[in-house]
């Protein structure tokens, strides 16, 4: 099926110059020159991956590749509200917004540029301090999409396609919901309504601030490919770990935080454009579970599972995600504006199948849970979440998990005025405010929540060495031996919440 129809876009860009000292793309670098910025380190450069359309690692391509018109990416540096990105394609084609995932770069979609320039002007973006990107680091997935359409305003761009991978398919979600008018068709791949848990993500930011980005960068290879691959593909590899490495550790960590506070599975069937879930068979981050949690909750969605493939599937396997995306947005794209109702909340006739196997059936949407007898009150669900943003869902679920009929009352005045109210107040950051809750314990010597407040420190943003230096002006003021207990108690938290994986 021919294309949908081109929307226009306005050209900002000159063509990429092809001088010496421009970085190369790192997975099809004779067709695509890598960022043109003063902010791209340089990386190293992966080698082709080994396919049917693709040369051998190491190898020029042994039959001539496609030459899409390329724009040269853009830098944001003076425009923090908007992100760092290049066009490749006709300039009068129809717009394809591809969005990547966390630590990497625009590069990992390179080998699928050269057929999807064919047809769409394919727009590609880094997140803030990867690949070169300035580092003002975004807060939340929200403010990616607000930045991202920021971007695509300044172009002229109104509508379009999207396809994004792990963090960069949350965005292209959240924009489906918060801007339907603006998508016209939707690929989550390797994505998840929800990524794993927030304790899970913020740990890892505790990680990232204490010892940078080196642990992240060694156990990346594992998270995004198949051990075969990674044995096969050393160079691929060592470009991954490079990706990590070169990323600004405190826009990582933003990131982090962003996936940690990501949930829309309450609102997945509001999603009114058709979608396409892709995933690879053998991903342990987002894998198959998480993307027919998707279909099931998406109207118009239908699951691609792909064989011999971990979380970074348009790496390990170009061809097979190129075939998908290019069949289903040929062949589900909107044109019509999409001003207009939510869709009801229960999938309609399925489309017909793919000849790309397998692909999945779509579940039945799940019932929506019945409504609760009496509304909460407004500060316990505020309470309720600073509460977990802070102490960790391990902890409240414990803490409410053990409350009976004698306690829950107590456990919810806690929710409610501590969380709810002060926790909740703007005059102080979470920081002075763990600095504060630090010193109190110390002084009243309520040890026993020191251990649980010493991890809402680190989660809150402070380092080892900044709680050091609580407890030693504890030392002073509330005495040697009351701080002396206290630093045996947060040694003991901080070599457990700050050593990497192994």
């Amino acid at each position: 099926m021919a294309p949908p129809q081109a929307i226009p876009v306005q050209a900002q860009a000159s063509h990429a110059s092809q001088g010496p000292d421009a970085p190369q793309a790192p997975l099809a670098s004779q067709d695509f020159p890598g960022p043109q910025t003063a902010h791209a380190p340089q990386t190293a450069h992966a080698p082709q991956a080994g396919h049917d359309h693709a040369p051998q690692a190491g190898h020029a391509p042994t039959q001539p590749q496609p030459q899409p018109q390329t724009s040269a990416p853009q830098a944001a540096s003076e425009a923090p509200r908007t992100l760092q990105y290049r066009f490749d394609g006709p300039e009068d084609a129809p717009v394809l917004v591809i969005g990547p995932s966390l630590g990497t770069t625009w590069h990992m979609w390179d080998r699928q540029i050269p057929e999807l320039a064919q047809h769409w002007r394919v727009f590609r973006y880094d997140l803030p301090g990867h690949g070169g990107a300035p580092a003002h680091a975004a807060p939340s997935v929200a403010e990616l999409g607000d930045r991202l359409l920021a971007t695509l305003d300044g172009l002229g761009v109104q509508r379009f396609g999207y396809a994004g991978c792990s963090i960069g398919g949350a965005v292209g979600a959240d924009l489906a919901l918060r801007h339907p008018h603006r998508v016209a068709s939707l690929a989550l791949v390797a994505s998840s309504p929800r990524f794993g848990s927030a304790d899970e993500f913020r740990q890892r930011g505790v990680i990232v601030r204490t010892n940078g980005l080196e642990p992240m960068a060694r156990t990346a290879p594992e998270r995004w490919f198949t051990p075969g691959f990674a044995a096969a593909q050393p160079a691929i590899v060592e470009w991954a770990v490079q990706m990590v490495r070169t990323t600004d550790p405190g826009c990582y960590i933003a990131a982090c935080e962003a996936l940690a506070a990501f949930d829309i599975r309450d609102h997945l069937g509001r999603i009114g454009v058709p979608t396409l879930v892709l995933v690879g068979a053998e991903d342990k981050v987002t894998g198959p579970a998480e993307a027919r949690t998707l279909v099931a909750g998406i109207p118009d969605a239908r699951l691609a599972l792909v064989p011999g493939a971990s979380h970074l599937a348009p790496v390990e396997q170009p061809a097979a995600v190129c075939d998908l995306l290019l069949t289903h947005f040929s062949t589900a794209w909107q044109d019509a504006p999409a001003a207009l109702p939510a869709p009801p909340l229960v999938p309609g006739p399925p489309t017909p199948a793919t000849p790309f196997a397998p692909v999945a059936e779509i579940a039945a949407a799940p019932l929506a849970p019945e409504a609760a007898g009496r509304l909460p009150d407004d500060r316990y669900e505020r309470g309720t979440k600073v509460r977990r943003e802070v102490l960790g869902d391990a902890h409240v679920d414990a803490a409410n998990g053990s409350a009976d009929a004698f306690t829950e009352d107590f456990q919810e005045l806690v929710t409610r005025y501590a969380w709810g109210e002060v926790w909740n107040r703007d005059g102080l950051d979470r920081r002075t405010r763990s600095c504060i809750t630090l010193t109190a314990l110390v002084a009243s010597g309520h040890l026993e929540g020191l251990a649980a407040h010493t991890r809402a420190a680190l989660r809150n943003g402070l380092t080892p060495a900044e709680i050091k230096e609580v407890l030693l002006q504890t030392a002073v003021y509330c005495g040697i031996p009351a701080a002396g207990a206290a630093f045996s108690v947060a040694q003991s938290v901080i070599q457990e919440e700050t050593t990497p994986p192994a």
